[in-house]
């Protein structure tokens, strides 16, 4: 079988650390590739940024609600082996993706950590109460109280939740092998979580482009479904 597959039966302890190259393979666009969201035109990172929404909501709903919100995106074998591997106990998976995927595949939400949130729940920021997805998908205000609905997800110039933030530490670092798929690792401080990973961990990354690893780190270039597809499930 493959390095990877090798490696995932060895471990003790795994993290995978997850990003939009995850999704791609189900139909969701990724965000830095030269057909990615940032490739469209206009300026992605502040219609995704806590100004926007704030100074000009209509501009930040109009992008996420054409860009960002896929409910006929379906698992793809990547989420489904990494799901198998959270079931058995010894896994955790820490993503930067906010389309549920991850949970919709089957993965123990006990070994889930949504870094930057899920974009299905949705909430006033008015009166703080949920709506629905097919509310957000009608209008941009709640239809109680008239305040402007957003999604729960982590937009630029906001703070990640300090709960997963110390959920993802102490992931990595009880971690012997930390698995890096599909992601760019450029995007702070997401890509800063692998400063706590012991300094015995294996650390592999999986992804269409090389990526900064340490010294120690290994690369598999190419395409992550193919990778996936020869890991055996116990």
């Amino acid at each position: 079988m493959s390095e990877l597959n090798d490696l995932l039966h060895a471990a003790n302890k795994v993290v995978f650390l997850t990003g939009a190259g995850v999704s791609t393979a189900s139909g969701i666009p990724d965000y830095r590739s030269k057909n990615g969201l940032y490739a469209t035109g206009g300026s992605p990172e502040y219609l995704l940024s806590h100004a926007c929404l704030i100074n000009e909501p209509e501009k930040h709903y109009d992008f996420v609600i054409n860009n960002m919100i896929h409910p006929e995106a379906e698992p793809n074998v990547i989420h489904e082996k990494m799901a198998s591997f959270t079931q058995k106990g010894n896994t955790d998976i820490v993503t930067q993706n906010v389309d549920g995927l991850h949970l919709a595949a089957g993965t123990d939400p006990q070994h889930l950590v949504e870094f930057h949130g899920d974009i299905s729940h949705v909430y006033c920021q008015k009166c703080g109460r949920s709506a629905t997805m097919e509310e957000y998908l009608a209008s941009m205000y709640h239809k109680n109280c008239g305040g402007i609905l957003r999604t729960n997800i982590v937009l630029y110039e906001e703070a990640i939740d300090t709960q997963k933030v110390e959920k993802a530490v102490k992931a990595i670092s009880e971690a012997d092998l930390i698995v890096v798929v599909g992601t760019s690792f450029v995007v702070f401080p997401f890509a800063s979580l692998v400063q706590y990973a012991s300094p015995n961990a294996t650390m592999l990354a999986v992804n269409r482009d090389p990526i900064s690893l340490p010294a120690n780190g290994k690369m598999i270039t190419g395409d992550a479904v193919k990778s996936f597809e020869q890991v055996e499930v116990d």
